[in-house]
């Protein structure tokens, strides 16, 4: 029997590595690191697996299902694909590769502001079975067409960001020179003399830009001057006040991405969200804060039932989703996964990518006799003195 992932990357630290080998430095770096430290970066995910499941090896049982019914829909696993900004500076074309995998096998694909493909492209490629994750411009006019856009083209949830109202520290891309497109010192342009089959692509597909803001853009930018127009743009806090008039304006799902306190989750329920994801960005924004699942407890405790919660941040695996789930999480995403799988297998990568996490979970199931994703909880080993 044929299976679905490539058997050569069959955990998602082979496609770390093959990614690695495959792309720039400067590319990976940013796709790979986390600001300041990577203190944050790395415990989202140890803290995520010090999370231990009970298997009941002698229940009855029968053959597991990953379907997940979320907003109405019912997709084909608990698991999505996370927004991740520049995705064309990773591998040529990789929102393209990734949203065709998503609707391909029913699974929620989040197109970014600032990805590398536009609204009207990612919904011609999903017949409109996308979400799309809004920056908040400082232009409420500039908002208002991106929001008609996104509506236009079929988007069934928003997301709204708000862990965002600075950019990241990340040494790394500060070194890189990091920008759209990468700012060509020596070492850059060895790293892509290094690495033949991403820049004859790159060519080939094009310099990767920012789709969706190309209409707004005056021409003729340099790097310098993109850098600043884009802060420019994109400044500000994400508060009730322009969260309020969204709502308003907005009639499908609505979601606020990158909550990690209590507070924010009631403002969320008040103002009248559909779901949050519980979030720190893939510990790219704040390093001294929370890991996302340990933010993700007090919400789970105090706020289940109210609203959608679902989580991101940490959540690289098959077993890993199966840790988030059985917290309470009622769906995750993941972004660095599949951008390992892209960027180390090309086109072929988003199928990969879901073969290989659903192969993973569907095992974790089998293992602890779980028939059912919303049956999760029931198989938490918690910790003593946490309440049931």
């Amino acid at each position: 029997m044929k299976l679905p992932y490539d058997t050569r990357y069959p955990s998602v630290d082979d496609l770390r590595e093959q990614a690695r080998r495959r792309i720039p430095r400067f590319a990976f770096e940013y796709m790979d690191g986390g600001c300041n430290e990577d203190v944050n970066l790395l415990k989202n995910t140890v803290e995520l697996r010090e999370i231990e499941l009970k298997p009941y090896y002698l229940n009855e049982y029968q053959a597991p299902s990953l379907k997940t019914e979320l907003f109405g829909r019912v997709y084909d696993a608990p698991f999505g694909i996370a927004p991740i900004g520049l995705q064309g500076l990773v591998w040529p074309k990789a929102p393209e590769i990734l949203a065709k995998a998503a609707v391909n096998n029913n699974i929620p694909f989040i197109l970014s502001t600032v990805s590398t493909a536009s609204i009207e492209r990612i919904g011609e490629i999903t017949e409109g079975k996308f979400w799309f994750q809004l920056y908040h411009p400082a232009d409420n006019k500039l908002r208002d067409d991106l929001l008609d856009r996104a509506e236009a083209a079929g988007c069934e949830v928003l997301v709204i960001l708000c862990d965002v109202p600075s950019f990241g520290f990340r040494p790394r891309d500060i070194r890189n020179g990091l920008a759209m497109p990468p700012r060509m010192t020596v070492a850059n342009t060895l790293q892509i003399m290094g690495r033949p089959n991403w820049a004859l692509r790159t060519l080939f597909q094009g310099q990767p830009e920012f789709a969706n803001m190309k209409k707004y853009m005056p021409k003729g930018l340099n790097m310098k001057q993109l850098g600043l127009y884009m802060n420019q743009t994109f400044s500000g806090r994400m508060g009730e006040d322009k969260i309020a008039p969204i709502r308003d304006r907005w009639k499908g799902k609505l979601v606020l991405k990158g909550v990690a306190t209590e507070e924010d989750t009631e403002r969320a329920i008040r103002l009248g969200l559909d779901g949050i994801i519980v979030s720190n960005h893939g510990g790219r924004q704040l390093d001294a804060g929370q890991s996302a699942i340990k933010s993700m407890e007090p919400i789970m405790e105090n706020y289940k039932g109210q609203i959608k919660i679902m989580m991101d941040s940490g959540v690289r695996s098959g077993p890993d989703v199966a840790r988030a789930l059985a917290s309470g999480a009622e769906f995750t995403f993941m972004g660095r996964t599949f951008m390992y799988s892209v960027a180390a297998l090309g086109d072929r990568g988003g199928e990969h990518a879901i073969g290989m996490l659903k192969t993973q979970l569907r095992q974790v199931m089998d293992q602890v006799c779980c028939p059912r994703i919303e049956d999760f909880p029931q198989f938490l080993i918690k910790p003593q003195g946490v309440r049931v």
